[in-house]
């Protein structure tokens, strides 16, 4: 065999290799999630609401339906109104005209919101500053202050009653429990507060996991009683 047909045979065999590699290595990557997602565009007509009123999506004017988690409602409302052009990323549900969002994009205001999952539980936080107010619940009994640096730290009401002197606008402020840090804000359930970290007041654990499950399971302890019952 001359040399040029050697060249030849051995230029086929290294395609060949490479183009088994090629195959071998797309057989191996591994699925990219971003490649199942479609691009959805439209106007907001409204907001979809659960029967409790929350924002759980929106719903465009060509009748789509785009789901929206709800603990994830107040960006959305912040940044989409009803009116707005909008891009959605996120993947169709099923042969009906409704799409599970992952994000939306006010066309106008490039504003993104993405849907970041799951939410997140309470976990330890600490803060410590001035009181520059006190809070209330709609009682008008006091519940809690606002640091200078816009923490918020609630405290039940019982003991905040007991602990006022603790929450005087103007003191220093040593709050630590169970919180959320978000774009939106930080707030505490205080489980103990003082003037400083060195020098405490606990509050009573009984009360504190029950007060706490009240904020952070939903029902708040804001709530007005309910009227008692007409006597028969």
């Amino acid at each position: 065999m001359d040399k040029h047909g050697s060249h030849q045979k051995l230029a086929l065999l290294a395609g060949t290799l490479i183009g088994a590699a090629g195959v071998a290595l797309a057989q191996q990557a591994p699925p990219n999630d971003a490649a199942k997602m479609s691009i959805f565009k439209g106007a907001v007509a409204q907001y979809s609401l659960t029967p409790g009123g929350e924002v759980d999506g929106l719903i465009l004017a060509d009748g789509t339906e785009v789901f929206w988690p709800p603990h994830f409602s107040t960006q959305l409302v912040f940044s989409i109104r009803p009116g707005d052009a909008v891009t959605i990323q996120g993947s169709k549900v099923g042969v009906t005209p409704m799409v599970a969002a992952e994000s939306v994009t006010n066309d106008a205001t490039s504003v993104t919101v993405a849907n970041m999952g799951p939410p997140s539980p309470p976990k330890r936080l600490e803060d410590e500053g001035r009181i520059k107010a006190q809070l209330h619940d709609r009682r008008g009994t006091l519940n809690g202050v606002l640091l200078e640096d816009g923490t918020i730290v609630r405290v039940p009401p019982p003991e905040a009653e007991r602990l006022a002197a603790n929450l005087a606008v103007g003191q220093p402020l040593y709050a630590s429990g169970d919180g959320v840090a978000s774009p939106l804000g930080k707030v505490i359930a205080a489980h103990e507060i003082g003037p400083e970290k060195m020098h405490l007041s606990k509050i009573s654990d009984s009360l504190f996991e029950r007060w706490k499950q009240d904020i952070f399971g939903g029902r708040g302890d804001d709530v007005p009683p309910p009227p008692p019952s007409p006597k028969k």
